[in-house]
């Protein structure tokens, strides 16, 4: 089998002095980075005391769900003839806190918006999200259900 290996870096920017002392005493600033890659300034959900202008692990988990799904459509499609000129997705997650104070995710569901240059082509271009979701790394990772609901459409 062959494997890819993957290597981030997460540097925690919120100490304000005294470190983690107490509870609201620290921020929940980080940074994500990948050599040669441009850095992801992120942090919890505000929910948890985060910084609301930045990137948090539940979006970016969703994000990533997306994106794997979109790469892969985009090339079943250029193999089938389908000839996608825009591609947008609202992707939406849902996490359950449990009473512990964890939590799960309990689905995420994607909202791809597809043009395609021409009408012949709908049928075809809406059959390949189910190719894409059983070939996405990311979707296939995950413990909980990843829905599509496509949109397509004509230039």
């Amino acid at each position: 089998m062959k494997q890819h290996h993957y290597t981030t870096s997460i540097q925690w920017t919120g100490n304000n002095g005294s470190g983690t002392d107490h509870y609201r005493n620290y921020e929940r600033s980080h940074t994500i980075s990948v050599e040669g890659k441009a850095a992801i300034a992120a942090s919890s959900d505000p929910s948890f005391r985060g910084d609301k202008t930045k990137y948090n692990p539940e979006e970016l988990l969703v994000a990533s769900i997306s994106s794997c799904h979109m790469l892969w459509y985009l090339h079943l499609c250029s193999e089938a003839g389908v000839i996608v000129t825009d591609y947008t997705d609202n992707a939406t997650g849902i996490m359950a806190e449990t009473a512990d104070g964890g939590g799960h995710f309990v689905e995420v569901i994607l909202h791809p918006t597809v043009t395609v240059k021409e009408a012949s082509m709908i049928g075809k271009a809406n059959g390949l999200h189910e190719k894409a979701h059983k070939l996405c790394f990311i979707a296939n990772s995950v413990n909980f259900p990843v829905k599509h609901q496509p949109v397509t459409k004509v230039v």
